[in-house]
């Protein structure tokens, strides 16, 4: 193995007496995402270290792990300035013109202070190439990291995906659509430290298998931020058939969203999550009102955390660009969400109508056998709904 990979923590450095188990799970989930590949682990409390013979494809796989600030392929040499100097030579891209060295001791031992070794190193670069020195707008950042073990040269540094390692805030449970929304939800919890498991509502016949596949599709794909992700599929169809069956036209959204909230509270006990995570935004459509989350929230305790709720529907989807949900979430497959959508929808729905209409039939039964028959899908393989999709 002759490359090495260092990366750097971020927020993780603030938790103090926790930093260890924020470490530790991160550490962990850098296994998993990288359990296929030929690597040595190794960590400490400011740095995690990584051998292995493909950096760069390393890299890439590390950029979608919360809890990283920032990935750098770094060399190693001994502490001594002539190793660094013969290094940075070395890797310094010679198709630029200007640079700027950057030291950090972490060695406090080292006898030659950051700001004076930077100047010596640079010294030597200028005597021994023909870069020249810009510290303001330098096409090359030459990084130095003096520490007890050795020093580490790099030049270049990837953006990590920043946040907290996945599990260190528990488990939610995300109420996952076919939308663009609900995967963005699902993003920012995981990136908060959240082990999500994914909820979705479908409808046969009136929701067909290409729908299916489409969340499958979106399941798999936020699921590379975190690898641990189960998606649960509930059979919703004898239960909207009764809402359409015994409610009025304009409150059908509301009641369905009731059923669904319902039935998250409850399956989310099952599997110990303790929250509940979706993706509605403020007023971007009449189920997401004021009036109407009051009404629809009403049906549970548990705690619903709506990560977009603020945000304007450019933004979210600026989001889904950038973690590539958007694509598959724009594909035109109606859910259960989008079937029997009445032209007016109420926008501010009574609580008390609500429990009325719902008296119109039984839906706890009806709730409890949708529970006993929720499928869980755990294997996601992207390739295998590439002709569906």
């Amino acid at each position: 193995m002759q490359e090495l990979i260092m990366i750097k923590y971020g927020e993780l450095t603030t938790k103090k007496a926790n930093r260890k188990i924020f470490i530790n799970i991160l550490t962990k989930n850098v296994e998993k995402i990288l359990e296929n590949e030929n690597v040595i682990i190794t960590k400490d409390k400011v740095r995690m270290f990584i051998k292995c013979d493909n950096a760069k494809k390393i890299a890439i796989k590390l950029q979608k792990v919360f809890g990283i600030l920032s990935i750098v392929i770094a060399y190693k040499v001994n502490n001594n300035l002539e190793d660094v100097l013969n290094k940075a030579l070395e890797i310094m891209d010679k198709t630029k013109q200007t640079f700027k060295v950057v030291t950090k001791r972490a060695d406090k031992n080292y006898p030659i202070h950051s700001m004076e070794y930077s100047k010596k190193l640079g010294g030597l670069i200028l005597k021994n190439s023909n870069f020249k020195v810009d510290v303001h707008k330098p096409d090359i950042i030459l990084t130095v990291e003096i520490r007890t073990e050795g020093t580490f040269v790099y030049t270049d540094e990837i953006k990590g995906a920043g946040g907290y390692p996945v599990g260190v805030g528990g488990k939610g449970l995300l109420m996952l659509s076919g939308g663009i929304d609900s995967p963005v939800a699902g993003y920012l919890a995981l990136k908060r430290g959240v082990n999500v498991e994914c909820l979705y509502f479908e409808s046969p016949p009136h929701t067909s298998l290409e729908a299916k596949n489409k969340v499958i599709k979106l399941t798999d794909i936020i699921n590379k931020y975190s690898g641990k992700i189960k998606l649960h599929v509930v059979p919703f169809t004898e239960i909207q058939e009764a809402i359409f069956k015994n409610c009025p036209d304009t409150y059908m959204i509301t009641i369905m969203r009731r059923m669904m909230y319902r039935i998250a509270e409850i399956y989310a006990g099952k599997i110990g999550a303790k929250i509940l995570i979706n993706g509605e935004s403020i007023g971007q459509v009449a189920s997401q009102t004021l009036d109407s989350m009051y009404c629809i929230n009403n049906v549970t305790n548990m705690p619903v955390i709506r990560p977009v709720a603020c945000f304007d529907k450019l933004e979210i989807i600026d989001i889904a660009k950038k973690i590539n949900t958007y694509e598959t979430s724009i594909l035109p497959y109606e859910d259960c969400c989008t079937i029997f959508v009445p032209k007016h929808p109420v926008i501010k729905p009574e609580l008390n109508k609500c429990i009325a209409y719902e008296n119109n039939f039984d839906y706890q039964n009806l709730i409890e056998k949708a529970i006993n028959n929720i499928e869980t899908i755990t294997n996601f393989k992207e390739d295998e709904f590439e002709d569906i999709l």
